[in-house]
């Protein structure tokens, strides 16, 4: 008996839905013994639906072998957060699932669940392929009948003097896929008025723009998570692709727009008549805001930290980002390593795409801009 146990859990489905199996393994918190295998096919199911199965099932292990504590470690971020109560349950398929692992959880005195990357969960997506692979050959899934070895613990990451790297190498790892997302036409927005920290409505345009855009991301069919600014506009239009999806919201406040100060609402002509000598500076300097503003410079280090968030939050995955041009702009600028006038050089429609994706080793992709093809 263990009292301290990590399960490590997965499921898969080859259609989604289509046929499907999951697996766990059980192993020793402190030596990392293999004490458990189990896995299973359960016939045409989702992919949520087979991971969620596998939980269940590595809990059920972990309680008949005595356990005290469990550490669930899965790569399935929907499970994790849901279990978690970071995410609200929206998927009636999901429900009782969920209630199912709820109640194995409370026979434990410790639980805790943790996001891993896939590479680190070989092991259960090795047992659910088995299953799969039996249950195609009318087979039923068994374990081996020989004890495996410990398995070692991930290598922790090697650091290194190196440079990032750059040019025509190949990718060092998974990338994080950012599809940058405008938020939908306002008032504002049709009548090209600064729109930065007020905060209007989607217009009815808007809401049609935010539509198309989910219908193209729900064909994705491995997007991880919605994050949106806080500001109306942006959370109306990922709320919109977040219910096509199925999963919800997180709010970043590192994603809202610049603040333009005394030049909210006004017109680029109605700036350079009012404010010529303030409009002036603010072209020629980053680090110089519109009256009562926020500068670029400043823009730039408040979304750059948003950024580090999802990708530490996200690694190797793709996330929905629903926010605002300067924001998106500024990612854009420093995934290209270009300078802050990079920013009067490029044009993002309401509702539109932008892509870029990010290695965990340092460097970053460009792979679309300003994308309005389903629009």
């Amino acid at each position: 008996m263990a009292a301290r146990v990590i399960v490590e859990a997965d499921g898969g489905s080859r259609g989604n839905p289509g046929p499907a199996g999951y697996g766990a393994v059980v192993l020793d918190a402190d030596s990392r013994a293999v004490l458990r295998e189990v896995a299973a096919g359960i016939g045409v199911a989702s992919n949520n639906v087979a991971e969620y199965r596998g939980l269940i099932a590595g809990l059920e292990a972990a309680a008949e072998l005595g356990a005290h504590e469990v550490d669930v470690r899965m790569d399935s971020l929907l499970v994790v957060n849901q279990m978690s109560q970071k995410w609200k349950i929206k998927h009636e398929a999901m429900r009782p699932l969920a209630s199912q692992a709820a109640a194995l959880v409370r026979n434990f005195s410790r639980v805790t669940f943790t996001h891993i990357r896939r590479e680190f969960n070989k092991h259960a997506d090795r047992l659910a392929n088995e299953a799969m692979d039996a249950a195609a050959r009318g087979l039923t899934w068994a374990p081996p009948t020989e004890v495996p070895e410990p398995e070692p613990p991930p290598p922790p990451p090697v650091a290194s003097d190196a440079p990032p790297r750059l040019g025509w190498s190949a990718p060092g790892g998974p990338a994080t896929r950012l599809l940058l997302l405008r938020h939908g036409e306002t008032p504002l927005t049709a009548e090209k008025r600064f729109s930065g920290r007020g905060d209007p409505e989607l217009s009815e345009r808007g809401v049609a723009q935010a539509r198309a855009a989910a219908a193209r991301l729900s064909s994705y069919g491995d997007i991880a998570a919605v994050v949106s600014s806080p500001l109306r506009r942006a959370m109306q239009t990922a709320s919109i692709v977040a219910d096509s999806l199925g999963v919800n919201v997180v709010v970043d406040e590192g994603l809202v727009e610049t603040d333009f100060g005394a030049w909210e609402g006004l017109t680029f002509a109605e700036v350079r008549a009012r404010f010529p000598a303030e409009m002036q500076a603010w072209l020629d300097n980053p680090a110089v805001g519109p009256p009562g503003g926020e500068s670029f410079t400043a823009t730039f280090a408040r979304v750059g930290a948003a950024r580090e968030r999802l990708l530490a939050s996200y690694p190797g995955l793709r996330v929905v980002v629903a926010s605002h041009v300067t924001p998106i702009k500024a990612i854009v600028r420093e995934a290209l390593g270009a300078p802050a006038q990079a920013l009067y050089r490029m044009h993002l429609d309401p509702a539109s795409l932008t892509t870029v994706e990010w290695y965990a080793d340092g460097p970053a992709v460009l792979t679309g801009l300003n994308d309005v093809s389903h629009l």
